[in-house]
């Protein structure tokens, strides 16, 4: 299905944007694996090529000013082109408003919002003159999309997450202006909506996963109480693995969706009906 397609997924070292790259990379696709964690980014990258998959490893921090430009221009070298985007990396750093600092909101913003925004900018360069070029030859468009990575967070609140709701609300409005401005030229921007999926995110805080910011061990998980009760509300009665969080990824970056433009696709196990 992505045959001699380049696929750029950011926050592909672990979870949901590994089990993505892997499965495009088994439809075809030459996947650039980016990763702040450098260790996982290569890992990943090695896995898929020991299975017969395309892949090069791109490690780097996605909220650093220039490295937007440099993930477009080592996708380019490695593919020779562009065709999707999936923009998937982050991570929550929780706290009641009245005791978030401006450090934990500012972070959440950078690495949600102001991150897929650099990228998608970046890849404006490249786009917009070839889509411009086709459309004056009265060409076909080749396969172009974006998939940004969102959370019902974003569509609904969050208690003890005023930063990463914002954040992933702001994406959603990101979602639906690159749609509107970059149709005309055959370019698709969705967004999906993940609930509660089976990631270092959701699983018990006990389990004592830590992302590092600066100075800050910024501890990842959820109270088992909180946990239960999440279950609870899911009509499927069950998180979702990241393989079915990758494949809501796939299905709006697939042929399939080809009309498909300025939509957020909820993957939640019916959570929110």
């Amino acid at each position: 299905m992505f045959n001699e397609q380049t696929v750029i997924i950011t926050g592909a070292g672990g979870g949901i944007g590994a089990a993505t790259a892997r499965r495009f990379a088994a439809l075809g696709a030459s996947v650039v694996v980016n990763d702040i964690n450098r260790k996982a980014c290569r890992e990943v990258a090695a896995d898929i090529q020991s299975t017969g998959g395309l892949a090069v490893a791109a490690p780097g921090d996605v909220t650093a000013a220039d490295e937007p430009e440099r993930l477009v221009q080592k996708a380019l070298k490695y593919g020779g082109k562009i065709n999707v985007l999936i923009n998937n990396a982050g991570f929550t750093w929780d706290g009641m408003l009245h005791k978030m600092s401006d450090a934990q909101w500012q972070h959440i913003l950078d690495l949600h919002t102001t991150a897929p925004f650099r990228l998608i900018r970046a890849l404006a360069q490249v786009w917009r003159p070839q889509a411009k070029a086709e459309k004056a030859a009265d060409q076909p468009h080749p396969h172009r999309c974006i998939i940004n990575v969102s959370s019902t967070s974003g569509l609904h609140g969050s208690t003890g997450q005023i930063n990463y709701a914002t954040a992933k609300m702001g994406l959603i409005g990101m979602t639906k202006t690159v749609a509107r401005e970059w149709g005309p030229l055959g370019i698709r921007c969705n967004a999906v909506a993940f609930g509660f999926m089976d990631t270092r995110l959701t699983r018990s805080v006990q389990e004592g996963h830590v992302q590092q910011v600066g100075d800050h061990h910024v501890v990842l998980g959820i109270p088992d109480p909180v946990r239960r009760a999440a279950f609870a509300q899911i009509p499927m009665g069950r998180p979702g693995t990241v393989a079915e969080a990758a494949g809501g990824i796939l299905m709006l970056a697939s042929p399939w969706a080809s009309y498909v433009n300025g939509h957020t696709l909820e993957v939640t196990g019916g959570l929110g009906i």
